[in-house]
């Protein structure tokens, strides 16, 4: 039975013993393993885990042995419901290809989240809001009203209970603040070129130097500008054919599979952050 399915996530400073000791506890529990994923990293010496499990009718004991063990070892762990939808609220400005990406797959079952509110500082998408049940705030923001702006977008995580917020082409910079609180919980998409193209009318820059590769980076937003943690990056070739409007839709195309890729591998409890890195179990 699905719903009796769990994913068991942990992160822990990498020694001897610790895949013998997470799977002896949930053997101890007759509990069967379906899919087990880890990984060792040499640099960090962090080791990182995931566990998809079943079939589980109480957890109760597994929580206390886990706990143990995860205070044994230094350990930080998560065990959540395979059905579990996590709360996510996403934030779009006037560019909506990545938002109704999102809507799509959310609204056909691809993508399991719950999005109960959306947060743009133009009011475009106040129709394709209401048109999927979803709350709208139109909250603009000035150089002026940035943190009191920002102040309002904590307060809806808060109310909502929300574990992500998803930057869907949000084109305004967060604050430091905003990075700090939170931290890891974050998820922005950009644009990203070999050579790289930065300021206004990237793609257009890039026609102007003849590019034959443009691509997207999604990734967890810190405090520096687009330099967070790499979840997913994606590339799309293009050739001398192509008007300055074609790299545009190429651009967006590639930018709504990476992001939507991202927040989905997220949700999946695939994503692991690993200091300025992450990893990704797929």
């Amino acid at each position: 039975m699905a719903g009796s399915d769990h994913f068991l996530t942990l992160s822990c400073p990498d020694k001897a013993g610790i895949v013998h000791a997470v799977t002896g506890l949930l053997a101890k529990e007759n509990l069967t393993i379906l899919d087990l994923q880890q990984f060792s990293d040499p640099a960090s010496k962090m080791f990182f885990m995931r566990v998809h499990f079943g079939h589980a009718t109480e957890l109760a004991t597994l929580q206390k042995s886990i706990a143990d063990l995860a205070k044994e070892m230094s350990m930080t762990y998560d065990i959540r419901s395979v059905d579990t939808k996590p709360k996510v609220l996403i934030m779009v400005s006037k560019i909506g290809h990545c938002l109704n990406d999102l809507l799509f797959r959310i609204k056909s079952g691809q993508l399991k989240i719950e999005v109960p509110v959306i947060v743009s500082n133009h009011p475009e998408f106040a129709d394709m809001a209401k048109a999927h049940g979803i709350e709208f705030h139109h909250l603009p923001v000035t150089k002026d009203t940035k943190a009191e702006q920002e102040s309002q977008i904590l307060e809806l995580i808060k109310k909502h209970n929300i574990e992500l917020v998803v930057l869907a082409r949000y084109m305004q910079v967060l604050s430091p603040r905003l990075c700090s609180e939170m931290s890891g919980k974050i998820i922005n998409i950009h644009h990203s070129f070999l050579p790289s193209f930065k300021g206004a009318k990237p793609y257009h820059q890039a026609y102007e130097r003849g590019v034959k590769i443009i691509g997207a980076t999604a990734h967890f937003v810190t405090a520096d500008l687009d330099e967070g943690p790499i979840i997913e990056q994606r590339i799309a070739r293009v050739d001398h054919a192509l008007s300055p409007n074609e790299l545009v839709v190429e651009g967006s195309n590639v930018e709504s599979q990476v992001l939507a890729a991202a927040v989905k591998w997220w949700s999946e409890k695939r994503v692991f952050l690993n200091g300025a890195k992450t990893v990704v179990f797929n």
